[in-house]
């Protein structure tokens, strides 16, 4: 039987209902099928050997699977899932799917998902909704769930239940298995279930598919250790592994062969990076020394956190050139009553001697942040602290966010005593505040000339280009099409609270020229 001849089997017993197994055929079944997420096993972290491979291939057998089939990733979260994606994507042209940015054309379809809030796991189960209609018009449609509510105990067994849609799901471990996912879902007439609790190892070599030759994400390490109390990610992305630095340096230089203009470095917790390599003494300021030195005009790395910001790292960015002068560094809290229930592990005090080692190093630094309001236990007195640090940093943006409790975390067991009308006005206050102080920082660049990396046209009008400052400031402006993907000089004529306009210099200058 070949391939196609096993999908429409499968499509045919699965609109059989009556062809059922007995209950003791099934549940052997799923133990050969399903390796299913433990919210137990993936709090251990355990002293289990982490492989490094640099040799990924797509299987001979697998080759051309795709020929004549297309593919569609939505992707929900953090720039390591658009990064995943990326990866994704590069797996499936291997194969020899072809791209679709329409649902209804696709012969699979890919929820990449977030963990990291309520509202957007909301957001996914409400688009398996969607799709069962789809689904019901094409049974030959794959539809996979993957990212870190695959990770999620809870999470699948939701699936399991309700949605029995869905062909596949994969968790953030094992990307890379997706042709021999993709060959199970085919040849399978039930669910299939592959996720790893234990960290998956780190894997060399993948085929990525960027959007564009202007900017890229190049991921340096994997999974954190710290354990927030309400975060799920340490659960969901697993334990620190950390890249080979010569793979990474070459990765960004084959980038900058092929002429891209930015790269942003990431990790959950990217300044930590190195610190599980064994073989040698080597952290994310060693590695920033060596790329400053490629020829690739910006540098970025996200997200930071402030326990492993060390001096050697202020030290590497105060050097400059192509490392950029915007840091994001999340507080969460200013209270260190607050932060210690959180379990951060620094105080308000050790957060703003950090914050003034930077500025010293890097005196026009613009720092952003990420702000939890109405944690279990804050008070009044606590969330003033946190205005308060905010002034007193001078932070030009914050990403703002109303705790809710995420199953599997020590916050989901605390009592959530704050009240939701509450969070809102603390939310609704402390946005303010960052209103206030992101145009006031914006009004400073009226009558400057900046460089900015020029990304395509605005989103609200095609005649009009955006892009970014170092400092990462969105700038519109007028400006030929062919200036896209390049830095250019641009005098900023007007500020917003979260923008900024501009006249480009070249421009002017050939029109005074003339």
């Amino acid at each position: 039987m070949n391939e196609q001849q096993r999908i429409e089997s499968k499509q045919v017993k699965n609109a059989n209902s009556s062809d059922k197994k007995s209950a003791k055929d099934y549940s052997k079944y799923f133990e050969q099928v399903i390796t299913a997420p433990s919210l137990k096993d993936a709090k251990k972290r355990g002293k289990e050997e982490v492989k490094y491979h640099n040799d990924f291939s797509i299987p001979e057998q697998f080759r051309g699977m795709g020929e004549g089939r297309k593919f569609y990733i939505r992707t929900y979260g953090c720039q390591m899932n658009e990064h995943d994606t990326e990866v994704m994507a590069g797996i499936f042209l291997a194969l020899g799917y072809e791209p679709t940015d329409n649902t209804e054309d696709a012969n699979v379809i890919l929820l990449n998902t977030c963990a990291i809030r309520e509202n957007a796991e909301n957001k996914v189960f409400g688009e398996l909704g969607h799709l069962k209609a789809l689904k019901m018009e094409k049974p030959d449609l794959l539809l996979g769930v993957c990212g870190c509510m695959s990770q999620e105990e809870s999470v699948v067994n939701k699936i399991l239940k309700t949605y029995q849609q869905v062909d596949m799901i994969f968790g953030t471990h094992n990307i890379h298995r997706l042709p021999n996912i993709l060959h199970e879902a085919y040849m399978s007439k039930e669910m299939v279930v592959e996720v790893w609790s234990k960290e998956g190892d780190v894997i060399e070599n993948l085929p990525k598919v960027r959007r564009g030759k202007i900017k890229a994400w190049v991921n340096i390490m994997y999974g954190c250790d710290k354990f927030c109390t309400y975060c799920i990610v340490p659960y969901t992305r697993g334990k620190e592994r950390s890249r080979r630095p010569e793979e990474i340096i070459q990765e960004v230089r084959h980038l900058a062969a092929q002429g891209y203009q930015e790269i942003t470095l990431l990790g959950q917790n990217v300044n930590a990076y190195g610190k599980d390599i064994e073989d040698m003494k080597y952290g994310l300021g060693d590695l920033m020394d060596e790329l400053r030195k490629i020829d690739i005009p910006r540098i970025r790395f996200t997200t930071s956190h402030p326990r492993d910001f060390d001096d050697h790292l202020i030290e590497i960015l105060a050097k400059r050139g192509n490392l950029m002068d915007h840091i994001h560094l999340p507080v969460q809290s200013g209270s260190t009553e607050v932060l210690k229930i959180m379990a951060r592990k620094y105080t308000r005090e050790q957060y703003l001697e950090l914050v003034r080692k930077i500025k010293a190093a890097i005196p026009d630094v613009a720092l952003s942040t990420d702000i939890i309001v109405g944690y279990p236990n804050e008070t009044d007195e606590q969330f003033e602290e946190t205005l308060s640090l905010y002034r007193e940093v001078g932070f030009e943006i914050a990403y703002t966010f109303i705790y809710s409790p995420r199953e599997g975390t020590p916050a989901a067991k605390m009592q959530d005593n704050v009240p939701m009308e509450v969070k809102k006005e603390r939310l609704q206050r402390l946005n303010n505040l960052v209103n206030e102080l992101s145009a006031e920082a914006m009004k400073k660049y009226v009558g400057q000339v900046v460089d900015v990396l020029v990304e395509g046209e605005s989103k609200n009008n095609p005649d009009v280009l955006a892009g970014y400052t170092s400092k990462n400031k969105l700038v519109n402006f007028m400006a030929p099409k062919s200036a896209i993907g390049k830095i250019v000089k641009v005098k900023i004529t007007d500020a917003k609270t979260w923008s900024l306009n501009g006249e480009m210099i070249e421009e002017l200058e050939a029109a005074e020229v003339k």
